[in-house]
């Protein structure tokens, strides 16, 4: 029988709830894979390969994976002999079944120093432990660790340019802390493994579904075979929802009302009656707005690794704008800025905003977010502080009047415009775009069309996709406007 290996991430899932590493295990296919959760893969996948680059030398060595687990561990074993003399990234490790590959083990005389690294921009308390479960199977394997750092972002890192990412990357210490698992460690591995032998834990939901991080079973664990499940209810305690459940209740029409906020006792009602709950007030304020009006929206990119010189880790920065511009009732036109040059964009984008969006009339947007972009920009170049000014006084943020005057059940708890479109505007929908359909594939799509290893064909259709999808957001505030003008 093949053996099977406790992975450090399958302890760290087991950390969180006993019942998810079960279902990782044996029900693998109940998870659900948010876009944010593979977004944060791809970044800490980032972070790694830049982290080998800082710490490598012309001799170090990476641990390839694609020959199998068996080639790794063999691999690991031959330089591990050796001892510390070079830098080895992806060591692959085991010990008593559990296994882990380590992000960087670097010579400190005759000992190691072993690093693990993360995308975050902070020490979080979870990290403690994932650098535990590493230190005590190389310990335990037999090899020496002098210290144990976790390299996480320092987010107040500006690129140089050139490839120079030196500075990107702080270590906080994790030695002792780490240490400080070691005599619990054998009993909570056997706890691990006897939750996966066996049937499935009957542990309650709770905030821990949630936190250290968003569990992928969430959909399995709580109630959600009914019409109106009670994560439909806006801005609710996860530990009040857990609450819940515990008293019985799964559908949130059965809440009872003393127990709800204002706005959760309108979701509520609107579920009951099954119908929309509108007020006046939106449409006198939609019919209200001056004339011209310009609906803008941007797409950015927030990278932990800066991509242009001058910059930050995740430094969210516009590369793309579109406006649909009314200069009188039903005279719509559209204006939009894309650059796909590999250039640095913000400079030009900032002056066609400037020239494109004029000296009258309110701004639209569905969101905070375009005034935080124009901060950017303001940071970015203050000589164009009072155009920049200008335009960030005109910004009417509709989101705020939707929320507090309309809700269908449909939306499902939630004022996003994508939850909004289909109860105003039915005939725009987000999912018969091709490829890029939601903001994080866009700023994926931005980076993957500027790469010089992309092909012009390639390039041609991310462009498609970044204007369709763009353009549609802007179209789709145009939409919201005229359907509560008519109410």
């Amino acid at each position: 029988m093949k053996k099977r290996y406790l992975s450090k991430s399958k302890l760290m899932a087991a950390r969180q709830c006993l019942k998810r590493v079960y279902l990782e295990v044996n029900h693998p296919t109940l998870a659900v894979i948010t876009a944010e959760t593979e977004q944060a893969f791809a970044f800490g996948n980032a972070v790694g390969d830049v982290a080998q680059q800082i710490y490598a030398t012309d001799d170090a060595v990476t641990i390839p994976y694609e020959g199998g687990l068996g080639h790794a561990l063999r691999k690991t074993r031959r330089l591990l002999a050796g001892g510390p003399r070079f830098p080895i990234f992806e060591a692959t490790v085991e010990h008593d079944g559990v296994l882990v590959r380590v992000d960087a083990l670097l010579p400190v005389g005759d000992a190691w120093h072993m690093v693990e690294v993360k995308a975050s921009t902070s020490e979080k308390p979870e990290h403690a432990f994932d650098c535990a479960i590493q230190s005590w199977v190389l310990r335990n394997a037999g090899h020496a660790i002098e210290s144990v750092a976790l390299a996480h972002i320092d987010n107040q890192f500006v690129y140089p340019g050139e490839g120079d990412f030196s500075g990107l990357l702080t270590e906080a210490p994790q030695t002792a802390r780490a240490a400080g698992f070691d005599a619990d460690m054998p009993a909570f591995i056997r706890a691990a493994r006897a939750a996966i032998a066996g049937d499935e834990p009957d542990i309650a939901v709770g905030g821990h579904c949630f936190s250290p991080y968003a569990c992928p079973f969430v959909t399995h664990c709580w109630p959600s075979d009914v019409e109106h499940p009670l994560f439909e209810l806006p801005r609710a305690n996860k530990g009040k929802l857990a609450s819940f459940v515990a008293s019985g209740y799964r559908d949130l029409r059965d809440v009872p009302g003393e127990l709800l906020t204002d706005n959760q006792r309108r979701v509520q009602q609107a579920a009951t009656s099954g119908e929309a709950n509108i007020q006046p007030d939106a449409g006198r304020f939609m019919r209200g707005l001056a004339y011209p009006r310009y609906y803008l929206d941007f797409e950015s990119i927030n990278s932990p690794i800066p991509v242009f010189a001058g910059t930050r880790p995740y430094q969210a920065l516009p590369f793309q704008w579109s406006c649909h511009y009314e200069a009188a009732a039903g005279a719509l036109e559209h204006a939009e800025f894309l650059d796909l040059s590999g250039d640095p964009p913000f400079r030009r984008l900032a002056e066609s905003l400037i020239r494109g969006l004029g000296k009258a009339g309110p701004i639209l947007t569905y969101s905070p977010y375009e005034n935080r972009m124009l901060n950017e920009l303001l940071g970015l170049f203050p000589d164009l502080r009072e155009p920049l000014e200008a335009l960030a006084a005109r910004l009417v943020d509709l989101k705020p009047v939707v929320a507090a005057y309309y809700y269908h059940p449909e939306m499902r708890g939630s004022w996003s415009i994508k939850a909004l479109l289909p109860q105003v505007a039915p005939d725009l929908d987000y999912s018969k775009l091709e490829g890029i359909q939601e903001g994080n594939a866009a700023s994926s799509g931005y980076l993957e069309a500027i790469d010089p290893a992309t092909g012009e064909a390639r390039k041609a259709e991310l462009e498609a996709q970044l204007r369709r999808y763009c353009k549609l957001d802007t179209e789709a505030m145009v939409r919201l406007v005229r359907f509560f003008e008519r109410h």
